[in-house]
C-alpha cells in the first residue's frame, strides 16, 4: 500500500512566533506538474495589524542597538541561511526552479545578507554630514531610521527577492511586515525560520503569506505604517498604493527590479529608508580666564 505524504502547513512568523492566520483558512500550493507540495496560510487583515504591532513594538530595541551588533546579527543570519542551503535548495527545486538556478539563488542570497552587514556600521558615516553655518553653532545632519515598513515582497522570487528587500530595511534599523510570493512562498516560511533561530529580536521582521489583491490596500493604508515598497508589477495596485500612501504622508517605494544583478544591493536603499535629522549646538568660546562667552 503506498504511504500517504504529509503534506507540511507553512504558517506565518508574527513576533517571533509561528501562529496559524487567525481566519483559519489556507491554500494548497501546487507544482508545475499539478501536485499539491504544501498547505499555505492565507493571511487575513487581522494577521496583518498583529504583525504592525509587533513591528512597532520592536522598534525601540532594534534601533537602540549598535550599528555593530545590526551587522552582527545580519551575518549570523548569513551563518543560519549557510547551513540549511540544502533545504532551501530542495524547496526552489520543489517550486519548479532548476537545481543549478536553485543553488545560485541560495548562494547569492548569503552573500547579500553579508553586503548589507557589513553597512551596518557604515552607511550612518557615508550619509552624515557637518554642514557649514553663518553663525557660531556645529550644524550636524545624520540618518534615522524611517519605523515601520511594509513590503509587498518580488512575486517571481522566492528568496533572492524576499532577501533583497528585507536586509537594506533592517540594516537601516528599521522594522518590517512582508508579504511573500504568493506562488513561491515556500522559502519565506523556511527563512522564517531562520530568523526565528538567529539573534535577530521578534518583531524586527515579520512574514506573512497570502494574496496582494487582498492585503495591498492594508498594507499601504495603516496609519502605523511609516513607509510601504511596492516590489510587483500591477499598476493598477502599484496606483493604489501611492495613493493611500498620501493619507498619512508614508513614504511609498518601487523596488521592482532585478535582483539578480549587483548593481541592485547598494546602499542607497539604506537611505530611502532613512529620515535626515539635523542638530544644532552652540559653540562655546573659551575667553580669558576660562570665561565663557
Amino acid at each position: 500500500m503506498p504511504r500517504l505524504n504529509v503534506l507540511k502547513t507553512y504558517k506565518i512568523y508574527i513576533g517571533g512566533q509561528f501562529p496559524r492566520t487567525e481566519s483559519g483558512r489556507y491554500y494548497a500550493l501546487q507544482n508545475k506538474k499539478g501536485d499539491t507540495v504544501a498547505n499555505v496560510c492565507l493571511s487575513s487583515r487581522k494577521d496583518f495589524r498583529n504583525a504592525v504591532v509587533a513591528a512597532r513594538s520592536a522598534i525601540t530595541g532594534w534601533s537602540g542597538k549598535t550599528a555593530f551588533n545590526r551587522s552582527q546579527i545580519l551575518y549570523r543570519i548569513a551563518e543560519m541561511l549557510e547551513g540549511r542551503k540544502t533545504q532551501f535548495i530542495d524547496e526552489l527545486v520543489l517550486q519548479g526552479i532548476t537545481a543549478k538556478a536553485a543553488q545560485a539563488e541560495v548562494l547569492q542570497s548569503i552573500d547579500r545578507l553579508v553586503y548589507y552587514a557589513g553597512w551596518c556600521d557604515k552607511y550612518a558615516a557615508l550619509f552624515s554630514s557637518v554642514n557649514p553655518v553663518a553663525s557660531s553653532h556645529f550644524n550636524f545632519s545624520v540618518p534615522e531610521p524611517t519605523g515601520v515598513v511594509s513590503v509587498i515582497a518580488p512575486e517571481d522570487s522566492s528568496l533572492l527577492g524576499l532577501v533583497s528587500v528585507i536586509a537594506p530595511i533592517i540594516c537601516g534599523a528599521n522594522t518590517c511586515v512582508v508579504l511573500a510570493s504568493n506562488t513561491l512562498p515556500l522559502c519565506a516560511v523556511t527563512f522564517a525560520e531562520v530568523l526565528a533561530t538567529s539573534d535577530l529580536p521578534g518583531g524586527v521582521v515579520n512574514i506573512l503569506t497570502g494574496t496582494s489583491n487582498e492585503l495591498h490596500s492594508h498594507f499601504s493604508s495603516h496609519m502605523d505604517v511609516n513607509a510601504v515598497i511596492y516590489c510587483r508589477k500591477n499598476k493598477e495596485e502599484e496606483k493604489l498604493i501611492s495613493e493611500n500612501a498620501s493619507l498619512n504622508v508614508k513614504r511609498s517605494f518601487n523596488w521592482n527590479k532585478d535582483w539578480t544583478k549587483e548593481e541592485n544591493q547598494n546602499p542607497y536603499l539604506i537611505l530611502e529608508l532613512q529620515e535626515i535629522k539635523t542638530t544644532w549646538h552652540p559653540i562655546e568660546n573659551i575667553g580669558i580666564g576660562g570665561a565663557k562667552y
